[in-house]
């Protein structure tokens, strides 16, 4: 445990943004979950919807550093080309 008043601050910053990065990523999980359920259903609409969605995610997590922008890429490529098969 830290002593000085600056590193006991900065461990309570550290949980609070921990924590908002583990609820961004389940967020994105969630999107990603979806988008394959839709995909499986076979409904276009739907699935046009939670391809958007998930797509929307992938960049916020991307942006913010959650995942890197090379793998929010090579996502966005993987569900692109599952949408045009569909």
């Amino acid at each position: 445990m830290p002593n000085i008043k600056s590193a006991k601050k900065r461990v309570k910053i550290i949980e609070k943004k921990t924590l908002q990065n583990k609820m961004q990523k389940s967020a994105l999980k969630t999107e990603l979950k979806k988008y394959d359920a839709a995909l499986e259903a076979g409904d276009k609409a739907a699935l046009d919807i939670a391809y958007r969605s998930a797509v929307k995610h992938l960049d916020q997590a991307a942006s913010s550093g959650v995942i890197t922008p090379q793998a929010a890429a090579r996502k966005k490529s993987s569900m692109t080309l599952k949408l045009n098969r569909a």
